[in-house]
């Protein structure tokens, strides 16, 4: 099968049986093989009814229902497991991405040899409380990821490898830095292609402000784990053994000053009623403290079934 789309999406039956019609059109144009997976992502309105419908009219349909909702990434890793194309495209199901673009994303995957497409909706038709958001936070992204080229993280329109989607987890609201994901795990073919950018037809969006503060904090998640993920002792047994000789060098230099006072027959308050005592005491027990958590996360981590486990993309054995 040449390609497998995943849709992700709730509430959204207004655009559905367009969108398929649409996608259904295009691939026939080009002459591809493909299946649609519908995720309903425990939609309350007739999602799912007109999914059943346009299975009924459609060997190429597939779905997947939540009996809830749990969120993007959840129906991207649920509608990825399900996946059997050799190149998989994901969108939105609002008609906010065209379907129009498939085609190319296909062939940058498999004749330019990407690992994975993501689309760039370089003209928006949102409001400036969406679009400068939007900016500073993919710029954070560029920074912290190291993936430059890459100008729109969230945007849903993307084209993979099937290779990538079967060796990434995606899981909490980790959707937006899928890019950074396929880099930790060794595709680091990443490329980006301008896409159009539709006004949405029907319904309201799904997502609030709160998505960027949630983002910057999953970001944040994610610079960490695929640096210190499998040796925590190195952030934290670092800045914990820092920390603990600041605050042995401050208690002795207050020490000493003491002692050249009494020495000097100089009258000085006691070393308790000093603020400074008590600031390297603090600093002495945060340091203890930020060391042993560093050694609890080593013994978590060396205790986790899945440890040993990387990225292996050929071997080559020899027959004795």
């Amino acid at each position: 099968m040449d390609v497998s789309v995943v849709i992700p999406l709730y509430n959204e039956e207004e655009s559905l049986p367009e969108l398929y019609d649409w996608i259904e059109r295009v691939m026939n144009e080009h002459n591809l093989t493909f299946e649609v997976i519908f995720v309903n992502d425990g939609s309350t309105d007739h999602s799912w009814d007109v999914i059943q419908s346009l299975s009924e009219k459609s060997e190429y349909v597939k779905g997947i229902k939540f009996r809830r909702n749990y969120g993007k990434s959840p129906a991207l890793f649920c509608g990825f497991k399900e996946a059997q194309g050799n190149v998989v495209i994901t969108m939105d199901a609002d008609l906010q991405d065209s379907p129009d673009e498939i085609p190319e994303l296909y062939r940058m995957i498999t004749v330019e040899g990407y690992d994975l497409v993501s689309g760039y909706k370089q003209k928006r038709y949102d409001p400036l409380s969406k679009t400068i958001p939007t900016k500073l936070f993919n710029a954070t992204v560029r920074r912290i990821s190291g993936i430059k080229n890459l100008h729109d993280f969230n945007c849903g329109l993307k084209a993979y490898r099937k290779d990538v989607v079967k060796n990434i987890e995606v899981y909490g609201e980790m959707h937006r830095f899928i890019p950074y994901l396929a880099k930790n795990a060794g595709f680091d073919k990443i490329g980006e292609k301008v896409v159009q950018h539709q006004a949405r037809k029907y319904g309201k969006s799904k997502f609030g402000l709160n998505r960027f503060v949630n983002g910057y904090l999953d970001l944040m998640t994610l610079w960490f784990l695929s640096g210190f993920g499998r040796k925590p002792m190195h952030v934290f047994g670092f800045l914990g053994t820092i920390m603990f000789l600041v605050g042995v060098i401050a208690a002795i230099i207050i020490g000493a000053g003491k002692l050249i006072a009494l020495s000097r027959g100089v009258p000085q308050r006691l070393v308790t009623d000093s603020p400074y005592f008590y600031i390297s005491l603090t600093m002495m027990i945060l340091g203890t403290q930020l060391f042993l958590a560093g050694f609890l996360g080593d013994l978590i981590s060396r205790s986790s079934s899945n440890r040993n486990e990387y990225q292996i993309e050929e071997v080559i054995r020899c027959d004795v």
